[in-house]
């Protein structure tokens, strides 16, 4: 067996693990072929190729890290995402994310803070033929004001409180996966839905880590 089809095992166990807590046992087989489809290995540095299909975080400078393989799955699953859905998000890092996202969705705006890995992950997703993945440098916590509403936001990076301006772009039942508490210390994985009167709702998922939500 490969690393990835290992990696996709790997995925598939923890999923039945933290069911309890996640209320999904399994991916939906449209996540489940575009995690599969996503070659990981491209978007890591170069001397991190041979991790690049562990199911763990890992650096990719500047103070940032390539999700874990297993919560990149989860929180898109909890998307419940369909083709037709505008998504945003938060974070673009390396890319390895926004990949995900384009198999499933006919657009992706994604806001990353920190130019260099905007201007990397651009050139990754290019070269990984990802075109309906659009970028922009700025602070996340501002979202995409003049692209919104989204149907679908996620945030790849812990806030201590939600930003008020991502709830504000979230659409009429859209769904906002995001982890939210201080860096170093407990932090939990947020599901919210805002329905049709523009009330939102929340529930906690599981606890993770994740870098902080950084402005600029």
């Amino acid at each position: 067996m490969d690393a990835h089809a290992a990696l996709m095992d790997e995925i598939a166990a923890e999923m039945q693990v933290t069911a309890r807590c996640t209320g999904r046992d399994t991916l939906s087989p449209r996540v489940t072929t575009a995690i599969a489809k996503v070659r990981r290995e491209a978007f890591v540095p170069p001397g991190s190729q041979a991790a690049a299909y562990d199911n763990r975080p890992l650096s990719i400078g500047h103070g940032q890290t390539i999700s874990q393989p297993f919560i990149v799955a989860l929180m898109t699953e909890l998307l419940d995402l369909k083709e037709s859905d505008k998504v945003l998000e938060i974070g673009t890092g390396s890319g390895y994310q926004a990949a995900v996202l384009a198999q499933l969705v006919d657009h992706v705006h994604s806001v990353e803070v920190i130019p260099e890995l905007a201007r990397h992950a651009s050139e990754v997703l290019a070269a990984e033929q990802c075109y309906n993945v659009s970028l922009r440098t700025g602070n996340g916590a501002l979202g995409w004001p003049e692209e919104a509403p989204f149907d679908a936001i996620i945030v790849t990076a812990a806030a201590p409180q939600i930003p008020p301006a991502l709830i504000e772009q979230l659409a009429s039942n859209g769904r906002m996966v995001i982890p939210v508490g201080e860096p170093r210390s407990e932090q939990d994985l947020l599901l919210l839905r805002k329905n049709a009167e523009g009330e939102v709702t929340q529930r906690s998922v599981l606890p993770v880590a994740f870098v902080p939500l950084t402005g600029g």
